[in-house]
């Protein structure tokens, strides 16, 4: 056995809290993600390095609940943050920080018709090319939740009106799957989705600098 086939098999022991089962991989990725969002609410550009982490470490955990939208996604995941990234430190016209904006309404239904159409194309690839019991629970959120990252990425405020909505969805699929901590973490996203959202609203007004850390 490698060390990395080590390494996974101690991540994937399992490890009971409270009333319900988790594993140490699935535990570190909770930590993370509560900590990436925590720093999107507060535009901290350092959010998309612990967005990179958890990513990497939740792709692992769907692909040994056979959630291949939520892995595939991961790995969009990553390269999103990537771009995210800079374009929060350089992205507005000046190459600086980018400001809190709104979609305009071509803008909403651009992103509407995306998900839709994401949605229609992983459906059919997952339903025919992989195992999934969940295609079309698995293909909405998947479609959903990279509209909501590129969203992010461009720090458009409907970004939270998509997490609000993909959490809550999320939160009854990862029950379906037995991840009770990862169903616990998108209730917890599902709360920090509307601070964002309320935290965002007063900052559009001030030109996006408000809650922005260095």
């Amino acid at each position: 056995m490698t060390t990395l086939q080590l390494l996974l098999s101690y991540a994937n022991t399992p490890l009971h809290l409270a009333v319900f089962a988790t594993t140490p991989l699935e535990l570190l990725s909770f930590l993370l993600s509560v900590a990436t969002v925590w720093l999107n609410i507060r535009q901290s550009h350092w959010a998309w390095l612990f967005a990179i982490i958890s990513s990497a470490t939740y792709g692992l955990v769907f692909y040994g609940s056979r959630l291949y939208g939520d892995m595939g996604l991961q790995l969009v995941f990553i390269t999103v943050s990537i771009f995210g990234w800079y374009q929060w430190l350089h992205g507005d016209d000046r190459h600086d920080r980018l400001p809190v904006t709104s979609l305009t309404a071509r803008g909403r239904v651009i992103a509407g018709v995306a998900w839709l159409a994401g949605f229609v194309a992983l459906a059919w690839f997952l339903k025919n090319y992989t195992d999934t019991d969940v295609p079309k629970s698995d293909a909405f959120l998947t479609a959903g939740s990279l509209v909501g990252q590129l969203l992010l990425s461009r720090k458009k405020i409907e970004n939270w009106h998509v997490w609000i909505i993909v959490d809550v969805l999320y939160v009854a699929l990862y029950l379906h799957k037995h991840l009770m901590l990862t169903a616990i973490l998108y209730a917890v996203f599902v709360g920090m989705a509307v601070i964002g959202l309320r935290a965002w609203s007063g900052d559009t007004h001030g030109g996006g600098r408000r809650l922005a850390l260095e």
